[in-house]
């Protein structure tokens, strides 16, 4: 199976990571796209993060109507920070008979080359790039397939901001979510 890598803190998951998503799935030769919540990004502050657990479940409920759209928690037994060379190796170990391949948007493709062997990553995995506001496309790269893919503005930035501001940013989250949210107080 080829499976497309989607890698974030989905702090929290929104409908335009779920549009990407399902985008890729449907419109790419991915056969699944998995969500890797990634419980510490090496270049993103802990300390404005929900538990990783609470991430993990806002994500089971935004796709839990998506049958090729998993959740994985892989990175929550690895060591921290997080680095995805590291994942994939886990997964390939883990799934020899799979194929992995990363989506990210152009804004990651531009400092992919600060990621921890970035070139090995280059060589050896099937990059899916979908475009984000004000970055250019780096079509120069070998083993970078350019997607096009619907332009997302949203940002779980905005959206924890407006929560903590009671803005009503409801249509912004996935079905279930903005419930899950509200319930249990986060971002608050």
């Amino acid at each position: 199976m080829k499976i497309g890598l989607y890698f974030g803190s989905f702090n929290p998951i929104h409908i335009g990571h779920l549009i990407i998503a399902n985008h890729f799935q449907n419109f790419t030769d991915l056969d699944q796209v998995w969500f890797v919540i990634s419980p510490q990004n090496p270049f993103k502050k802990k300390a404005s993060l929900a538990n990783e657990f609470d991430r993990l479940d806002m994500v089971e409920i935004a796709i839990k109507d998506y049958p090729n759209l998993r959740a994985s928690d892989i990175e929550f037994r690895l060591p921290k920070p997080s680095y995805t060379i590291d994942t994939l190796i886990h997964l390939e170990e883990r799934y020899p008979n799979d194929q992995f391949c990363l989506i990210m948007g152009s804004d990651n493709l531009k400092g992919l080359h600060k990621w921890k062997n970035s070139e090995i990553i280059l060589a050896k995995y099937p990059i899916y790039v979908y475009p984000r506001p004000g970055y250019v496309q780096d079509e120069s790269l070998e083993n970078v397939q350019i997607v096009e893919a619907p332009l997302m503005e949203i940002s779980s930035t905005f959206i924890r901001s407006a929560v903590k501001e009671n803005r009503n940013i409801k249509p912004m989250l996935p079905n279930g979510v903005w419930e899950h949210l509200d319930k249990i107080g986060l971002y608050k």
